[in-house]
Order: C-alpha cells, then structure tokens, then sequence
C-alpha cells in the first residue's frame, strides 16, 4: 500500500511540473535534498553510535531488567488473562522496556516473541486478542525515556540544544500511551469488536457461501 502511495505523489509531482513548466526545479530539489539526506545520515553516525553504545551498556548492566520488574504491577493490571508465569509476559515487558530506553533493534525481535506467545494464547487464530490489541496500542505509543533518534537528528540538524526535546517528548508520549490504554479498554467493552461478534460474521459468510 506504502508503494502505492509513494508512486502515486511522485506521478502527480512529474504531472504537475510538466503542466506548470516547473520540471527543471524539481529535478534540482530532488536531487538537492538527496544530498541533504545523506549529510543528515552521515551526520548522525557519531550520536548514534554513542547512544546505542550507552544503550548497549543499560542492556548489559543489567537496567532494561530492572526496569522491567518496575513495569511488572502495571503490565500484570493491563493484561489481566495472561498468566504472570507466561513468557509472554516477559517477552512484552523488556519490549516495551526496550522502547523507552530507545533501544529499538532489541526491541523488535522481542515485539515479534510477545506476538507470537500471545498467540500461543489464542483460541481464536486470526483473530487479535484484547492482549494483542492492548500491546501493540502500547508498542506503537511508548512512553520515551530517552528519544535517541531525536537527540541525533537535532546534533545532525545543527541545534545548540539538542536534547531540550526530552521534557516534551515524555510528556506527549505519556499522554499517547494513557490515551492508547483507556481507547483500547473502552473498544475491547464494545459487542462490536468482541471476538464472538467476528466468529457469528464468520459462520454466516460460511453459510452463504
């Protein structure tokens, strides 16, 4: 669908240049901001390097454990039908402890491991569970403790202050991640998007087939 899209602004940019006589400026822009890019990719190599290995060290030092075990009370409230045994529990929270410390190569495999024992729980394969809604809700609007690729895209971008970002990313990411919690409860209370309301939609597509 994203290659859809993309295609599609970049036949109406051509379309639009051609009929406004501007097809000489775009060629420039275009390949102007490709070597923007590449400045700001080659600029963030040092901040990036430095925070994935201070990030790497909060791994190793045992820190995303910790503050898992913090996460624990409130991940034990939210997914109230895992068992607190269960590995998927410890799968999703060093996840989502994974993302607020930016660490988000390690978190990705460790998305995909939650995912998949979620499903193990599944009596309905194909059908999202409300723990697997609740956790992607919560993976998708982390609350950030460290927004690393902010800070470097600001030093790349020539900011005085680049880490100034910090106090108003947690902010709005704590008012996402609240937000994402009370809409996914209240959807999951709606018969609309029961589970058993799929499975009625199901056997009457079968029968009318």
């Amino acid at each position: 669908m994203l290659n859809v899209i993309w295609l599609g602004l970049i036949v109406i940019g051509v379309i639009t240049a051609i009929f406004t006589g501007n097809v000489q400026a775009v060629s420039d822009a275009a390949f102007n901001f490709a070597n923007t890019a590449v400045e700001i990719c080659i600029g963030l190599i040092g901040t990036m390097t430095l925070w994935l290995g201070i990030m790497a060290i909060a791994e190793k030092s045992g820190l995303v454990k910790i503050l898992g075990k913090a996460l624990s009370p409130v991940m034990k409230r939210l997914f109230t039908d895992i068992p607190e045994d269960h590995p998927a529990m410890g799968a999703m929270v060093m996840n989502i402890s994974a993302n607020m410390l930016g660490l988000g190569n390690a978190a990705t495999p460790l998305g995909l491991k939650a995912m998949q024992e979620l499903d193990s729980l599944n009596e309905h394969k194909g059908i999202a569970t409300d723990s697997m809604v609740m956790f992607m809700a919560l993976n998708d609007a982390c609350v950030a403790l460290i927004p690393a690729t902010i800070i470097g895209l600001r030093v790349a971008a020539g900011s005085t202050n680049p880490t100034e970002v910090i106090g108003p990313i947690l902010v709005s990411t704590l008012v996402s991640a609240t937000s994402a919690i009370i809409l996914t409860k209240l959807f999951a209370k709606r018969k609309k998007y029961r589970v058993e309301n799929f499975i009625d939609k199901d056997k009457a597509h079968i029968e009318n087939v």
